[in-house]
């Protein structure tokens, strides 16, 4: 095959927003607009160090301010607001953490349980799918997203054509990067938590 014929294979990069108040304690925080902390912002700024020198044909992030503040801190200031990028709707379980949720349901977890009220796991996938079809479709080599810490885990999970439910695996900290390329053409994790 022709090398220029050949089909796009992207990277994703992805990186988690920095530190907030909930973040730090645990609590879930889906779309409550939350302002980075002090620690927060400087993760950003430190982050910045990590994508120096890529080339990034488009960088998105969630429309939420600790998101949009990171993408800013760290050099991004232009960043295109991708409503899909937004967290997981916690319902009920916003801003508790699942150690309170788990002293009247000691089992409970996320990945399988779900969040009463709330936005269900497939539906965030499938939020997931449409951005990886986007960047899959763009041509693009390197495209950039800054987002939250399960939704992260969960277009890590697509990306890799997994259940979503496998985003469990995928521990992301604050302001920590990632990229997702390929192993041939098979999809895989190319860095992770830098």
């Amino acid at each position: 095959m022709n090398p220029a014929a050949r089909p796009s294979r992207p990277q994703l990069w992805i990186m988690r927003h920095g530190e907030t108040e909930w973040s730090k304690s645990g609590q879930y925080t889906g779309l409550t607009d939350l302002p980075l902390t002090v620690e927060g912002e400087q993760q950003a700024v430190e982050a910045r160090k990590i994508l120096e020198g890529i080339d990034f044909d488009l960088v998105l992030t969630s429309p939420l301010r600790r998101a949009r503040r990171t993408a800013e801190l760290a050099g991004f200031p232009d960043a295109v607001h991708e409503p899909l990028a937004v967290e997981w709707n916690y319902g009920d379980y916003e801003g508790i953490s699942s150690d309170l949720i788990r002293k009247d349901n000691p089992d409970y977890l996320i990945w399988t349980d779900g969040v009463p009220n709330g936005e269900t796991l497939d539906s965030v996938a499938a939020r997931a799918d449409k951005i990886i079809a986007r960047v899959l479709e763009s041509g693009m080599d390197n495209v950039l997203i800054v987002a939250h810490g399960h939704f992260s885990r969960i277009l890590t999970a697509r990306w890799l054509e997994l259940d979503a439910r496998e985003g469990r695996h995928f521990v992301l900290g604050t302001a920590k990067v990632c990229t997702l390329g390929w192993d041939k053409r098979t999809p895989a994790i190319l860095r992770w938590g830098l």
